[in-house]
């Protein structure tokens, strides 16, 4: 009777290790796969240039209070607007590249805009040591969303040179940063950003 008991207990014993090594374990590749998503928002500071009220410190201070990037345009701006992020965070608005995995496959950008957005992925420049500057970029368009933000999920595979269907598409694996353009902004035009998620 001892000896059946002893077995019993250990079975369970053995059934209950197996159950927690189940839970624990099972649980560990859903939490790399969440790692593997970074948010700009959170992650990177933001820089500003153009005809805008707010300033790169005002914008900054509102993404870590607020969680939100907001820019509005000046009265009777002359010039674009051009807000940049890195894809790995900088000490400046330059730095070097990040090699993105072969599986990611998409940037998804929660916004609310007054006006057409163009978003530029700069690749990094040939010595691999910061963004490439000035010519062109592989591009999309965020269409206005003026009253009510809204989430876009966009493929690598949209990002052609100048926006052309027969662009050369984006490398992911020479991605700088994006830099979101209002080429012709008007009084009072708004952009705010809650969130711009990067498939690593």
């Amino acid at each position: 009777m001892f000896m059946k008991n002893t077995i019993f207990i250990q079975s369970r014993l053995l059934l209950l290790i197996l159950t927690m090594g189940f839970f624990i374990f099972g649980f560990i590749p859903i939490s790399q796969k969440t790692d593997s998503n970074k948010d700009l928002i959170k992650t990177s500071t933001w820089y500003i240039a153009g005809p805008a009220v707010e300033t790169q410190e005002m914008i900054n201070a509102a993404r870590k209070n607020e969680g939100i990037i907001k820019v509005t345009a000046n009265n009777n701006p002359i010039g674009e607007i051009e807000l940049n992020v890195l894809i790995t965070s900088s000490d400046s608005n330059d730095g070097a590249p990040t090699n993105l995995s072969d599986q990611s496959k998409f940037v998804s950008i929660t916004y609310k805009s007054s006006h057409l957005i163009k978003l530029q992925a700069r690749e990094g420049n040939e010595e691999g040591t910061g963004c490439m500057h000035g010519g062109s970029h592989p591009r999309v368009d965020i269409l206005p969303s003026p009253k009510k933000f809204t989430t876009i999920k966009i493929p690598w595979s949209d990002f052609k040179q100048d926006g052309l269907v027969s662009g050369k598409i984006l490398n992911i694996h020479n991605l700088c940063k994006f830099n979101f353009v209002n080429y012709n902004p008007v009084s009072g035009a708004t952009l705010e950003i809650k969130s711009v998620i990067v498939q690593i």
